[in-house]
């Protein structure tokens, strides 16, 4: 691990397990070491470890049982949905006010794992976004989104609370988003995400990630959390 990187400890950690994933030096169903071992072997702090396993569980990489520990998840199927929307234009059409929350305003570096998502090198720096998105004052969606700096050079934390931030995309640098493609998969709530949505924790909620691109390239991706008490979603099937 290198501490002197400006990708976070956290990203480098979930990199190498996910390497070691991928390698089968961990198969399915494997155990992996305890929270306090991999602080060990990394030599890493206990909230640096924690952040790292929730990140890799909340991306289907591993499960955990409650008393028993950490396992390698076995791949998912994977059910495509795909539809082009704004929640701002959606809340709008149903007569609810909407309302974003800016909770924290980002510059990092990526690692590997996140840069081949977002078809961009290691290190290339990108803006992380974190807000909450609101309908009538009421919390129903926390998002987390990450923009290519180089896309977006001139991007504040101000632009996006003034304005949604598919206008600023397009407003500002002449950028449109001409396709998205979304997965879905059940979660549940984490402690943090509870406060910001007025929930308890593990409670059910629908894990919405999206790749946004303008022709073909992939300008925002986002890991939504909508809470399952308030969305539906219907696909039409022809």
């Amino acid at each position: 691990m290198d501490k002197k990187s400006k990708v976070p400890l956290y990203l480098q950690l979930m990199e190498d397990l996910i390497k070691k994933i991928k390698n089968q030096a961990y198969r399915e169903n494997d155990k992996l070491p305890s929270e306090r071992e991999l602080c060990e072997i990394y030599d890493m702090s206990r909230i640096t470890v924690r952040q790292a396993l929730q990140e890799l569980e909340r991306e289907g990489f591993i499960y955990k049982l409650h008393g028993k520990g950490t396992f390698v998840a076995p791949k998912s199927y994977n059910q495509n949905l795909v539809k082009l929307y704004s929640f701002t234009e959606e809340m709008k059409e149903i007569g609810k006010k909407p309302t974003t929350n800016v909770v924290s305003f980002n510059e990092i570096a990526v690692d590997e794992r996140l840069a081949d998502k977002m078809n961009l090198e290691p290190l290339d720096e990108v803006f992380q976004v974190v807000r909450l998105r609101l309908a009538d004052h009421e919390p129903l969606m926390y998002e987390t989104s990450y923009l290519p700096k180089k896309l977006f050079p001139h991007l504040t934390k101000s632009d996006l609370e003034q304005k949604p931030m598919y206008d600023v995309f397009y407003e500002e640098y002449q950028v449109n988003v001409t396709k998205a493609v979304e997965r879905f998969s059940a979660t549940m709530i984490r402690k943090e995400e509870a406060a910001h949505l007025q929930m308890l924790p593990e409670q059910p909620a629908m894990l919405i990630k999206r790749y946004a691109y303008h022709d073909k390239n992939l300008i925002e991706y986002t890991i939504s959390v909508a809470r399952g008490d308030k969305f539906d979603y219907t696909v039409e099937l022809t």
